[in-house]
């Protein structure tokens, strides 16, 4: 019975050392990347693919790339992002967004993302008037419902829905800051 159990865990040992070795022809790949950098023609778009897709979107790519959520954004969510077009970020001071677009204003940048961004997928037609959201910066937004036209903290009007593989897009016409507090 001893030389069984012997034999098993030597088996054991075997093949857990065995599964653990690298193989030759992986020791000199290129690094791992993350979610965004699987290749799929065929599959319906994440938000990332819908928002790098879109014409109207060049400002919020490049502030989701300058922030690093590229990865985050592109995972199976699934999220409802409300992207403002490149129209709103015009809206903003020039000063303003080029100081937030800086590698040192990362932090900052990531804040005013994530305050667009929640966990779930909230369709339109699942929107009450009143109802709070609480985003992934951990701060709420407020939909407002009048005659089936949503905004979004009473200054943003959602323009339009895309539908993605991990959530929905939901195109605003104005930028949307998280309160300081």
């Amino acid at each position: 019975m001893k030389q069984i159990v012997y034999f098993t865990m030597v088996i054991a040992m075997t093949i857990g050392i065995g599964c653990t070795q690298t193989a030759p022809e992986t020791q000199n790949a290129p690094a791992a990347v993350g979610q965004s950098g699987v290749q799929d023609d065929v599959s319906q778009k994440n938000i990332v693919q819908v928002a790098v897709g879109s014409k109207d979107h060049t400002t919020l790519v490049a502030a989701v790339k300058a922030a690093s959520l590229v990865d985050a954004l592109s995972n199976a969510g699934p999220f409802t992002v409300f992207a403002p077009t490149d129209e709103a970020f015009a809206k903003v001071p020039k000063e303003t967004l080029d100081n937030l677009m800086k590698p040192e204003n990362k932090a900052a940048l990531s804040n005013i993302l994530e305050y667009h961004t929640f966990v779930g997928v909230v369709k339109k037609e699942q929107m009450r008037d009143g109802q709070k959201l609480n985003q992934v910066n951990l701060k709420n937004i407020v939909l407002g419902v009048k005659d089936g036209k949503v905004t979004v903290n009473g200054t943003a009007n959602i323009v339009a829905s895309v539908p993605a593989s991990n959530g929905i897009v939901h195109v605003i016409d104005a930028v949307l800051l998280p309160p300081e507090k």
